[in-house]
């Protein structure tokens, strides 16, 4: 009986996961009624998918782009309770939370970019 073949995942395929929160983070602030709504959910999938992926920095890139998402997110909530019912205070935190993550995703994927990725290969179980 021949042993199987060991599986790899591409150097390339890691980058691309790597970034797919932040890109998702900047999509959902850019348009965010209704995409935020929809993002808080669709991340959770990309959380789960990513931040235990083969390759190690791809999940620690996710794992930073989620802080920085669900920490602004959940700000809202709680900050959000004692806003008057005015449209200004939303704008002005929806206006703050791009301020901080719009920037800080780009610097990511620039990070991200910049950084030399290689092939893993999955041990057979």
């Amino acid at each position: 009986m021949s042993k199987p073949e060991p599986r790899i995942v591409p150097a390339r395929s890691a980058r691309t996961a790597a970034k797919l929160f932040n890109y998702g983070n900047i999509l959902a602030v850019l348009m965010p009624f209704p995409l935020i709504i929809f993002w808080f959910g669709a991340s959770m999938f990309v959380y789960a998918m990513n931040r235990h992926h083969p390759n190690e920095r791809v999940g620690h890139y996710t794992q930073q782009a989620a802080y920085r998402f669900y920490g602004i997110v959940g700000a809202l909530i709680v900050v959000g309770t004692f806003f008057p019912p005015r449209v200004s205070y939303f704008l002005t935190y929806w206006a703050l939370t791009a301020a901080v993550l719009i920037p800080w995703s780009i610097i990511d994927i620039i990070r991200i970019n910049r950084e030399e990725w290689h092939d893993v290969t999955i041990p057979e179980e």
